[in-house]
């Protein structure tokens, strides 16, 4: 007992090798990912150009700016409709049948769909379409991870090939947000669904070097600021309650509509692809031209304008008309198939939500940390993820009581309206549509 209790002890050169395979994996999905980040820079200079940013009325510049997705969706659904076909679609759900589906993920995570990925989202991106970027950088960690594997077979040989895979992806998160614990937890809450240290552990270190990487210009600490409130944990959890069941059912809301649309789409983008991109793309213009530009991007900067200048507007009916539309913007550009993510616009409007709500409540800053992880938790029913993203991007640990309280509010309220997580649904319905992942 004692010799097979020794032998299972690992030798430092073991360890060593493990570590360095580890972090040359982290290395190269921080690389894979840094094409993502700087297109996101680029897309905020762009986004500094419109009237919410810069005060000023519209101009040649910014009106060409704002109409630009009238031709660019109906380009992009083309393509994708065509020469592009396989890099369509967010990228997780494409992860997740390459786990569940091994065959299927050379297919899925092999260079032409990362490349075909990054040049469409870069496309949509660039126009200042309200898309995330989550889908493409999971899927883009997924592949680095899948390539590796497939050229030396014993790479990082304690884990499967699913797992590695699987920690691969969130460290893509980790890698296009600068956060590994996000990416950790990603993989825990939403690929794995267990805490194990044989996978904690590897995507740690992962995670480490992909985000350490990924952004080689650098990244503030708190990448929206911060938002420098001290309210009472007693108050904290008071305004958790309303601000996460709103959050919540907005978040519901976001996702019913969603998938809906995405539905839609799959059937009719296939016989009418040019005329549904200009009537989403006229959509998105006319959305940003109402809203002087705060409709446009990710949302990252319109969170950025709430925490240094405050609300958007003097008008309550202007803030509602930006919620809104920041709650319909990413359900057109995503149900389209346009490759992106759901966490920076479902933080955004979670913010604007929840900036509203403070604002008659408890404060505007206060509701607007607290809509932030409502929102977001709302739309992927993954409140832990939501409350490290809150606290990563806005500061502020002192509000971990209110944040946790929100984020737990909200995905179970948004149960009631979406009764399994985000991208699980739309794995469902992408397998069943023009996108689908096991057409051949």
């Amino acid at each position: 007992m004692g010799r097979s209790a020794a032998a299972d002890v690992p030798r430092p050169r073991d360890l060593l090798k493990q570590l360095l395979e580890l972090g040359l994996l982290g290395l190269l999905v921080g690389i894979a990912c840094w094409p993502f980040n700087l297109v996101d820079r680029w897309q905020d200079r762009l986004l500094h150009l419109l009237p919410v940013y810069t005060g000023e009325a519209w101009g040649v510049a910014s009106l060409a700016l704002a109409c630009s997705p009238v031709l660019v969706v109906p380009l992009l659904l083309l393509l994708q409709r065509g020469p592009l076909a396989a890099g369509a679609g967010s990228g997780i759900p494409q992860t997740m049948t390459s786990l569940e589906q091994p065959e299927q993920a050379e297919r899925l995570l092999g260079p032409a769909a990362s490349l075909q990925r990054l040049l469409l989202w870069t496309l949509a991106s660039l126009s200042l379409m309200p898309l995330g970027r989550e889908g493409p950088v999971v899927q883009v960690g997924a592949a680095v991870g899948h390539a590796l594997r497939r050229r030396f077979p014993g790479w990082l040989g304690q884990l499967s090939h699913a797992d590695l895979v699987a920690v691969a992806a969130g460290a893509g998160l980790a890698g296009g947000f600068d956060t590994p614990l996000l990416g950790v937890v990603f993989v825990v809450e939403e690929f794995i669904s267990s805490f194990s240290s044989v996978l904690i552990w590897p995507a740690l270190v992962i995670g480490g070097m992909a985000a350490a990487f990924s952004n080689l210009a650098g990244q503030p600490e708190f990448a929206l600021g911060t938002l420098g409130v001290e309210p009472l944990e007693l108050m904290q959890v008071v305004w958790a309650v309303p601000i996460g069941v709103l959050g919540g059912l907005l978040g519901g809301l976001f996702g019913r509509l969603l998938l809906r649309f995405t539905r839609f789409c799959r059937d009719f983008s296939r016989r009418y692809p040019l005329r549904l991109g200009l009537v989403v793309g006229g959509l998105l213009a006319l959305f940003m031209l109402l809203s002087g530009g705060a409709s446009g991007g990710d949302g990252e900067a319109l969170m950025q304008r709430l925490i240094d200048q405050g609300a958007l507007s003097s008008s309550l009916f202007v803030d509602l008309l930006n919620l809104l539309l920041r709650l319909l913007g990413p359900v057109l550009a995503l149900g389209t198939g346009i490759p992106g993510g759901l966490i920076d616009p479902a933080f955004a409007y979670g913010a604007v939500a929840g900036h509203l709500a403070g604002s008659l409540l408890a404060g505007p800053q206060l509701g607007l940390a607290l809509g932030m992880a409502a929102g977001l938790a709302g739309a992927t029913q993954l409140p832990v993820m939501a409350v490290l993203f809150a606290v990563r991007m806005a500061g502020d640990q002192q509000l971990l009581p209110g944040l946790l309280l929100a984020a737990v509010l909200a995905a179970y309220a948004s149960r009631l309206l979406v009764d399994q997580p985000i991208y699980h649904a739309l794995k469902a319905v992408a397998e069943a549509g023009p996108f689908r992942t096991d057409r051949r």
